[in-house]
């Protein structure tokens, strides 16, 4: 259990961490007091109505596009113990807690805009019961996901060394790898300039275009005599 909390404690939890730092309810908060935070954890929940595999098919999506848009490591897949899935980003130093959202509500935003993309400021540290629906949250090998779609949790609790051994080979996100992505979602969000359209000038006569003869019948039409100066060049 030791080495487990170990390899949580250097992919997600602040600096310092202990096994103390779970509540009465056995969560963790990933927000330290000063507003910190160096996970970002993601709930797909089975939704009403939808088909039964949508939610993992949800974050597939997700993860792929994060690995391949912005070239972020391979996160981490858990189940919740009842019928969610979760996805774990490791952040390699802290960085704010409003960063961390404003970053997955642009995501919403720019790639997938029809999902919540809720975020979890607590959570229970797999492998852990479920108090709700008496089964184990745990790490998952991704490519193990679809079949927990009708009900993500386990009868039994998972082998501890099976869980460390999802953990051991995941890395964190650069700080600068994350604020790049920022910034690159940011300018995706934004606007793009309209294009400036020539000004027309009276009669619809487009000056950009106009042939000197267009300008002179132009001028004659508003009753301009024009005068043109040559200057030679001295």
């Amino acid at each position: 259990m030791d080495k487990l909390f170990a390899q949580l404690a250097r992919l997600y939890l602040m600096p310092g961490a202990t096994p103390a730092a779970r509540n009465a309810q056995g969560l963790v908060s990933l927000v330290s007091s000063e507003g910190l935070s160096r996970a970002i954890v993601i709930d797909f929940p089975r939704l009403r109505g939808a088909a039964p595999e949508q939610h993992w098919l949800d974050l597939c999506a997700v993860a792929n596009a994060l690995q391949e848009t912005f070239g972020f490591p391979a996160p981490a897949v858990s189940i919740t113990g009842e019928t969610a899935y979760r996805l774990w980003l490791s952040l390699g130093e802290p960085v704010p807690e409003g960063d961390a959202r404003r970053f997955v509500a642009m995501l919403r935003e720019t790639h997938f805009p029809t999902l919540e993309l809720p975020i979890s400021e607590q959570v229970q540290l797999p492998p852990a019961l479920n108090p709700a629906s008496g089964k184990w949250a745990a790490f998952i090998h991704p490519g193990m996901g679809a079949s927990f779609a009708e009900e993500a949790g386990l009868e039994v609790e998972p082998p501890l060394h099976a869980q460390l051994a999802f953990l051991e080979g995941l890395e964190s996100i650069g700080k600068v790898q994350f604020f790049d992505a920022l910034v690159a979602l940011k300018q995706n969000e934004a606007p793009a300039d309209p294009p400036l359209a020539a000004a027309p000038a009276a009669d619809g006569l487009l000056l950009k275009d106009a042939t000197l003869e267009d300008i002179v019948r132009h001028l004659h039409a508003m009753q301009i005599e024009p005068t043109f100066r040559h200057v030679l060049p001295r």
